[in-house]
Parts: structure tokens; C-alpha cells; sequence
């Protein structure tokens, strides 16, 4: 999952520098939108992980 954020993030990046070098504005738009996804994927995947961290010292 995490190389699918960081994807999602790297492709939001081109998006947005192509739309932005062409003017384009709903393609810079879309690429901000899956930078933003990209990273709020990110963000859940930390939680979950935090989380499965502390329920495994309590298993302990």
C-alpha cells in the first residue's frame, strides 16, 4: 500500500507541473487531487499501523 500512495502522490505530482506548463487547469486540478489522495492514503496506512503496534504490546 505504501508504494501505492507514494505512487498516486509522484503521478498527482506530473499531472499537475503538466497542467500547470500547459495551461491546463483541470488536468493541474486532477493532479492535486491524487496528491492529496496519495497522501491521505498515506496518513490511514500510518494510523493503521500505529495501532496494530499498540494492540500487539497488549496481546503481549
Amino acid at each position: 500500500m505504501a508504494d501505492e500512495s507514494k505512487f498516486e502522490q509522484a503521478k498527482g505530482n506530473v499531472k499537475e507541473t503538466v497542467g500547470n506548463a500547459t495551461d491546463n487547469r483541470d488536468l493541474e486540478t486532477e493532479g492535486k487531487k491524487d496528491k492529496a489522495s496519495g497522501k491521505a492514503k498515506k496518513a490511514v496506512e500510518n494510523v493503521k499501523d500505529k495501532a496494530n503496534e499498540v494492540i500487539d504490546k497488549f496481546k503481549k
